[in-house]
């Protein structure tokens, strides 16, 4: 194991994990973690999906009581068998999907479960009195405490979720990629918490794929792969990005992105989006894609990407406008209409709009050509395993069990699965929205040359994803999206993610400039 001495290690460390094992039915999740944090750091996590990030995250929830192993809190021996234990010596988890009730105000959120009372009675101007210190104290004082979560942003809802951190006195918060779903502008808010509650002497375990955001935020770094820690008390800034790849994939990755190959010249494009609009999400969409071109639309969140090629793709209805594959007018709102003409769509959401988690791999990829597989409504089950499986290798799917439930990949690995099923139905056009969302370094790599590799076969590719350099890196041409209308176009190799963040400054400065008048 690669370990350093940090200079600042006068202080002794709040919490220990030392040999941390956990066994589930025929898997070794963790193997003997090692961890050590102090007050006021940010101690970044790093690791590949599967690496056993998330077990160890449950394990200091109180989620998952360990095998083997011990923990210790300033010192002392401390077991958490319980949620309620851990939060009770001090530690408070946020997890990327966050575990909010939408329906509550943002008081009820940040106290549900050890609501202020006087008598056994909840008094709520006790409550909304305290969440307002709480939101002020995180320099969010913008938030109303009596507002229901579900109608805040999710930056805000993050905020809150701080708060009820901070309402149980955590000296600990562990933060599962929290950044996974927040525009730059949001980032920076962000991290001008983590960097407060640091100078507050609370202790952050930062989790993220993206490298950048570490050399920003992060003091140490822990690096787990396959379930034990390979290094630890590594320098977050001056660390080099190889060496880290090179410890959590157990490779060296030359280069993030494939070589980008000049599509083959074609006359007939084989996507063509024309005139596309919706009500309140998006207008006057046009553009067209070849055939072994991989185009990228760009742009913040809540620019109208994702509900562009949810509507070419028939999961949302057009007001106007047109969407013809290889000369063919689709159906507006008709997702029978854009598979049969060779359309697929991997989904920003994979889990809730893509994926049937309780249900085997198998019959996961074979899900868009269950026609292929059955007569009279009868499925031919040898058939469906067997056609499966082939597409699953071809995306490398690891580990391959046809029956293991999709729940149990990681996001790497559920992203292949999604690939897989528009492989296996042949589609000629594929939307990704997002697809290395909550994805390792390691496994980006791979879906990145998927992608190049179905580009090369001839399928026309349009991506969309909130990591402008992904975008740039990845594809031929980028259309820029804001405001819910294309504002810009070009060759991707001569843009920069300063041009397009740039580009959408300018016109939301110009957009609020018409509002005023």
């Amino acid at each position: 194991m690669v370990e350093t001495n940090d200079a600042g290690a006068g202080t002794g460390p709040l919490m220990t994990m030392r040999g941390i094992v956990k066994v589930f039915p025929g898997v070794r999740a963790l193997d003997g973690v090692d961890l050590t944090v102090r007050a006021g750091e940010v101690h970044c996590l790093l690791g590949q999906n599967g690496a056993g990030k998330s077990t160890l995250i449950k394990v200091l929830a109180g989620a998952h009581e360990v095998d083997g192993g011990e923990i210790r809190w300033e010192g002392e021996p401390v077991t958490f068998r319980t949620p309620q234990d851990s939060i009770a010596t001090g530690v408070a988890t946020i997890y990327q999907e966050l575990d909010l009730v939408p329906g509550l105000s943002v008081a009820d959120n940040i106290f549900l479960g050890h609501e202020k009372s006087r008598a056994g009675i909840t008094r709520r101007s006790d409550s909304v009195a305290a969440a307002r210190e709480l939101l002020d104290r995180l320099g969010h004082s913008e938030i109303s405490p009596t507002r229901e979560v579900g109608s805040l942003s999710a930056a805000s809802q993050q905020i809150v979720s701080m708060a009820r951190a901070l309402s149980h006195r955590a000296r600990v918060i562990v933060m599962d990629e929290p950044s996974a779903v927040l525009d730059p502008d949001e980032v920076d808010g962000l991290f001008r918490v983590v960097a407060d509650l640091r100078a507050e002497g609370t202790a952050v375990i930062y989790i993220s794929h993206r490298l950048e955001e570490i050399r920003r935020i992060g003091d140490r770094l822990t690096v787990l792969k396959d379930g034990r820690t390979v290094a630890s008390d590594l320098d977050a800034r001056e660390t080099p990005t190889s060496e880290l790849i090179s410890l959590m994939t157990g490779r060296n990755l030359s280069a993030a992105y494939p070589e980008r190959r000049v599509p083959p010249p074609s006359e007939s494009p084989l996507l063509v989006v024309d005139g596309l609009a919706r009500a309140g999400e998006f207008a006057d969409i046009s553009f067209e894609v070849r055939p072994g071109e991989i185009l990228g639309i760009a742009g913040l969140v809540g620019a109208g990407r994702s509900e562009i090629v949810e509507t070419v793709f028939g999961a949302r209805r057009a007001d106007a406008g047109t969407v013809s594959v290889d000369g063919r007018t689709l159906s507006r709102g008709s997702v029978a209409a854009a598979v049969s003409a060779g359309v697929g769509l991997c989904p920003e959401e994979r889990k809730s709009q893509a994926l049937v988690l309780d249900d085997a791999i198998y019959r996961n990829v074979s899900l868009a050509s269950l026609g292929r597989f059955s007569r009279w409504g009868i499925s031919a089950d040898r058939a469906e395993r067997q056609a499966a499986e082939q597409a699953a290798q071809s995306v490398d799917v690891q580990p391959l069990h046809l029956d293991r439930h999709v729940r149990t990949l990681s996001g790497g690995n559920q992203q292949k699965i999604v690939l897989a099923r528009w492989l296996l139905r042949e589609c000629r056009v594929l939307l990704l929205d997002e697809p290395t969302r909550g994805v390792d370094v390691g496994a980006r790599a791979e879906i990145y040359a998927l992608v190049q590799d179905l580009a090369e076969s001839g399928v026309a590719v349009v991506v969309v994803s909130s990591d402008l350099e992904e975008v740039l890196g990845l594809t031929h041409r980028t259309l820029v999206v804001a405001d819910g209308r294309v504002i810009h176009e070009a060759g991707s190799d001569a843009l920069t993610p300063s041009d397009v963040l740039d580009r959408i400054l300018a016109q939301h400065e110009t957009h609020q400039k018409g509002d005023a008048a």
